[in-house]
């Protein structure tokens, strides 16, 4: 029984590799996007509250589950439960790379171009990875890892 838990900076692979674990093992997928904003513009992150309330109800109705996303305060909470741990922890050219080529995803945007119009933002923001010092950040991502004791992997590259 896999309770798997996967960050990484915006663009390292996160979706694309807990949607296949998730395909090829039948597991449950809870992207953290989907539970860590308020559904309003401009953009507003949920009380941390409000989404480990999700959380714990993601993972009290499925036995095996990947929970991903890059914010180290809500995956704090998901690890306990976890058996393990995979850190995409990526060059940041990777990543925009990665965000360049990001098919739609239709759970975050209405549509391609609405997604295509936060891409420089999203670009900018990937590439203060190394330097910010806030929860989404490769600091905050080291300590996670660090701080967990279970089965844990660091992955430096998609291949």
């Amino acid at each position: 029984m896999s309770r798997i838990v996967i960050f990484g900076n915006s663009g390292s692979g996160k979706s694309t590799l807990a949607h296949s674990l998730c395909e090829r093992h039948g597991l449950a997928h809870l992207d953290l996007d989907t539970i860590a904003w308020l559904p309003q513009p401009p953009p507003q992150r949920r009380p941390v509250a409000a989404s480990q309330q999700d959380i714990d109800a993601f993972t009290g109705a499925y036995r095996a589950w990947v929970i991903e996303g890059c914010y180290s305060d809500l995956l704090a909470l998901a690890a306990p439960s976890a058996t393990d741990l995979i850190f995409l922890d990526l060059p940041v050219e990777d990543c925009i790379a990665n965000a360049r080529a990001r098919p739609w995803e239709p759970h975050k945007y209405p549509s391609k171009a609405d997604q295509d119009a936060n891409l420089d933002m999203l670009i900018d923001w990937i590439g203060q990875y190394q330097s910010r010092q806030d929860d989404f950040s490769r600091a905050a991502h080291q300590q996670l890892f660090e701080s967990f004791t279970g089965d844990k992997v660091r992955y430096t590259s998609n291949r």
